[in-house]
């Protein structure tokens, strides 16, 4: 017997090892699936507002959940023939110029010309600092040919499963957005009666507040994207149409978002040929003012129905989500953290005030 259960206990811990590592190795294994899975469970609570909005005007849920659906699609649809041939054509047009430049003289004349540019702006530079830069570029590519193609081919393969993710997350959105009662439902049913009622009002505010945040972010983008293609059309800024889908995209992207489209769209404005310093101040300065009342009087209305985060939370929240899981995992952590305050201003602070 002594030998027994020391063998048992050691056994038993062999076997909860073994398991936990399978266990982790799973969730490694399907770690992109549940990506999938997230992302789509987050953009089909972000889409529930609007089909609970058309279920009260008397349509049937597969309606709403197919009008919704069909309007986003459009919408993206639009955006994409709004932006590519704008894109085609200024590319079309940057290598039109550059043959045409490169035709007027042989390749030899243009390094000699690029060299003595470069020795008159910046007396510093050797007159063969182009050439002996040409040089050791074709060395490293030379010496590194085998890298450089499996850079391109893995770029290509992760294009591709880029494109092949973004349909999978589309169906499980639409079958997710389509079955959301249901689902409910069925992970209520899991609860004991005895605390379903209360879980099923914690879940349901949880849900809608990250509903009613989604809709906020697309709300404050759409607003920063309409105004920044009026205001960058007045002032004959460069590709006012791409740059108000710059503003658009970058809004959605929670703390740094905006900043960080403006100063894209302020430094596109300076491109010589294309803009000026002028043009890129006005830009600036309207940015500038946007910021503040973006900050003060437009997002507090619109995310007065969300629940309210704390600045450092906020912060913290990005931060932990962005080293996580990137970009998705910086736009899903504050509704994730407003979740969590949920939890902790309605079930932990009432259960430690009953002590």
């Amino acid at each position: 017997m002594k030998f027994t259960n020391p063998f048992r206990t050691a056994f038993v811990a062999t076997l909860g090892v073994g398991l936990g590592v399978v266990l982790i190795g799973s969730v490694q294994t399907l770690s992109t699936i549940l990506l999938y899975i997230g992302t789509a469970l987050f953009l089909s609570l972000g889409l529930d507002p609007i089909v609970g909005w058309l279920e009260r005007r008397k349509l049937p849920r597969w309606a709403a959940v197919l009008v919704t659906v069909l309007g986003v699609l459009a919408i993206f649809a639009g955006i994409v023939l709004m932006v590519v041939p704008i894109i085609v054509s200024q590319i079309s047009q940057l290598v039109g110029t550059v043959q045409d430049f490169l035709q007027s003289r042989t390749f030899p004349q243009f390094v000699e010309d690029v060299n003595g540019w470069l020795a008159g702006v910046f007396p510093g530079i050797s007159p063969g600092f182009l050439t002996e830069a040409l040089t050791n570029l074709q060395e490293w590519l030379l010496a590194n040919l085998d890298s450089i193609t499996s850079s391109v081919i893995n770029a290509g393969f992760g294009l591709v499963s880029g494109l092949f993710g973004a349909f999978i997350v589309l169906i499980l959105t639409i079958y997710l957005t389509a079955s959301t009662p249901s689902l409910k439902r069925a992970v209520y049913q899991l609860v004991p009666a005895s605390k379903r009622d209360r879980f099923t009002g914690l879940a349901e505010q949880i849900t809608d507040s990250v509903g009613y945040y989604v809709m906020g972010q697309v709300t404050l983008g759409v607003i920063n994207g309409v105004l920044s293609a009026i205001f960058l059309a007045i002032i004959n800024a460069p590709f006012p149409a791409v740059l108000a889908v710059v503003a658009f995209f970058f809004s959605l992207i929670p703390l740094v978002g905006t900043l960080t489209g403006s100063t894209i769209i302020v430094l596109t404005c300076l491109v010589p040929g294309v803009g000026s310093p002028t043009t890129a101040l006005i830009a600036g300065i309207y940015y500038l003012v946007y910021m503040q009342i973006e900050a003060y009087i437009i997002s507090p209305r619109i995310m007065s129905r969300a629940v309210s985060v704390p600045g450092a939370v906020v912060v913290i929240a990005a931060l932990s989500g962005g080293a996580l899981l990137g970009l998705l995992g910086a736009l899903i952590a504050i509704p994730v953290a407003a979740s969590i305050l949920i939890i902790y201003r309605q079930v932990v602070i009432p259960r430690q005030n009953e002590r």
